[in-house]
């Protein structure tokens, strides 16, 4: 297990240009998240969830990673026994920046799986064939996406890096979903970088707390990692 846990929220990937879940007063791309992301969304309105997603991929394609994915990846890579990469995001970038591994809490926009026995898969930046069906059982096939209301195998992922971890750096996530204060609480340091003060977060459980873009913070936070390697 890794000494150090990067755990990253929408705000990291909300500088490559890909809107936050409670962007434009808690619509997510103008749509009410009820509608496109809770666990009966599928059962309601599964042309719309489809759409939805299908519009996201395209524009996954047409943005880059940013500073603070390359460097988190190029640092990974400089200690890949000792750096663990968890985000919260959907999205490919980090994968695109090099790293090695990353661990999707929410699932993986660029993939499929099966609504029966979770085949999964990968489809890249393309719109779903409605006409594709699983390869493996011949059942419907939808995005690869945790909604809410549904259960998050990977959490037990984190839990398992959460046994051996002495640094744990919040990047971009405002405990709305997955409250860190507690992790950081166990943790030997923890380092906190949101955009701004959340409702969600306790500050007194951070050694240490930046308040700015993670492309800003990100020199600064590697440095703080560094020196405790």
């Amino acid at each position: 297990m890794s000494k150090v846990i990067i755990f990253t929220g929408a705000g990291i990937s909300a500088e490559s240009g890909i809107m936050t879940f409670r962007d434009a007063g808690g619509l997510w791309e103008n749509h009410r998240l009820e509608d496109v992301c809770s666990y009966d969304s599928l059962d309601k309105n599964r042309e719309l969830v489809l759409k939805f997603y299908d519009t996201r991929r395209v524009q996954l394609s047409k943005v880059e990673p940013n500073k603070a994915h390359i460097q988190i990846a190029e640092l990974q890579k400089k200690y890949p026994d000792d750096i663990a990469i968890i985000t919260q995001n959907v999205d490919d970038l980090f994968e695109r920046a090099g790293a090695l591994k990353t661990i999707h809490l929410h699932g993986f926009l660029t993939s499929l799986k099966c609504t029966i026995c979770e085949h999964k898969m990968d489809i890249g930046y393309t719109k779903q064939d409605r006409e594709t069906s699983c390869p493996k059982c011949n059942n419907l096939l939808r995005p690869d996406i945790v909604f809410f209301g549904e259960s998050a195998p990977m959490y037990e992922l984190l839990i398992q890096e959460l046994n051996d971890c002495e640094i744990f750096v919040v990047i971009g996530s405002s405990g709305a979903v997955i409250n860190t204060d507690n992790f950081a609480a166990y943790t030997h340091y923890s380092i906190l970088n949101n955009l701004e003060p959340s409702y969600y977060i306790d500050e007194a459980h951070y050694n240490e707390i930046i308040y700015a873009k993670a492309t800003e913070a990100i020199d600064d936070i590697i440095h703080a990692i560094e020196v405790r390697l």
